[in-house]
């Protein structure tokens, strides 16, 4: 395991052996495939040239996250993995970024046959399906084919590389450290710090964890703010997720990591306000693999754009903008990924 500090050097590297970045547009077309009766739909980006290309499937974050990584929950259509798939390109790198089986145009169809089915193996399944399809494309490079991740989507990529074995290596950005369940008292702990009541709050919200844990049915507690007994009742006990939020409250993404032989890079923005670059990237170090390499860029947030303001004067209302128009990638992450991807590439 090794921390990068100076990413400069590797990101002229990057732009040194790019083979002259920006000068052909990509291609980009529509594509699906079928997963038994169910249908993933996604874009297949294709830098210049006549290939083999080395390329990455991205995966998206949590809920309703879109193949580009919109979210209805930050308004904006301006997803990072659109920015980040074009940037690959312009390196040589062709990109697959799919929807979940639950959205895009088949969704209803998908869910007629997914209901209550939701897990950890359909996400494998979806991710897995995915590098198949790349490795049936005369474009591709087969033996070249790595996962990019945002966020949970860094689980669904190491469970499915631990059972499967389909990515010559991994990038997880703001991927979570801790377990999943601490993860997500820590987010409810500090939205609700500055609320009269914060430890009665927190109090009640582990007494609602405990009993979803322990597969109790749902009751409301009367010391948590009704929209937060809501959000317990809307996104655990929901029937379409219950058996899949079981198992990812269960997870311990650095004990995945621990098993994972491939090279990973990890890259945690230190303007993330959803995973922590000290307590997850920590936990991930602790548990690192050899070939996995830590970059903490000092202006990421948790979706790799660029925020200039101060850590401590950001709020949640910041994740409302994650896709407003006009936000850019952070440089420095971006750079640090192609440099990555290219330098594994070549070996």
């Amino acid at each position: 395991m090794k921390r990068i500090t100076n990413v400069t050097v590797a990101a002229a590297m990057a732009v040194l052996f790019s083979g002259g970045l920006g000068a052909s547009a990509a291609e980009e077309s529509a594509v699906s495939w079928n997963i038994g009766a169910t249908t993933v739909t996604a874009t297949l980006t294709l830098p210049a040239g006549p290939g083999p290309h080395p390329a990455a499937v991205f995966i998206a974050g949590s809920g309703p996250t879109d193949r580009d990584w919109n979210s209805p929950l930050s308004p904006g259509r301006n997803g990072t993995a659109t920015l980040l798939a074009a940037e690959l390109a312009k390196a040589g790198f062709a990109s697959l970024r799919y929807d979940k089986r639950f959205l895009g145009p088949y969704a209803a169809g998908n869910m007629q046959v997914l209901m209550g089915r939701l897990s950890f193996e359909s996400h494998a399944e979806e991710a897995s399906s995915a590098a198949s399809y790349l490795k049936g494309r005369g474009e591709i490079a087969p033996d070249r084919i790595y996962a990019l991740t945002n966020s949970e989507g860094a689980v669904h990529a190491l469970n499915c590389q631990l059972r499967k074995k389909e990515f010559r290596g991994l990038v997880l950005t703001a991927p979570p450290g801790r377990p999943l369940n601490e993860l997500l008292r820590a987010q409810i702990a500090a939205q609700v710090v500055s609320l009269p009541g914060s430890e009665e709050i927190m109090a009640g919200f582990d007494r609602l964890l405990e009993r979803f844990e322990k597969g109790e049915p749902f009751s409301p507690e009367p010391s948590v703010p009704a929209p937060l007994n809501g959000f317990i009742q809307g996104m655990l006990y929901n029937p379409a997720n219950l058996p899949f939020m079981r198992e990812l409250l269960a997870a311990d993404p650095a004990r995945l990591l621990s098993g994972t032989d491939v090279p990973v890079l990890v890259l945690i923005g230190k303007k993330d306000l959803q995973v922590d670059w000290n307590a997850d990237g920590g936990a991930l170090e602790e548990n690192a693999p050899e070939k996995a390499s830590f970059i903490y860029p000092s202006d990421a947030d948790h979706v790799l754009k660029h925020e200039s303001r101060p850590r401590e004067e950001l709020t949640a209302e910041a994740g409302l903008h994650y896709n407003a128009e006009g936000r850019v990638l952070d440089g420095t992450t971006a750079d640090s990924i192609i440099s990555w991807l290219k330098a594994e590439a070549a070996r």
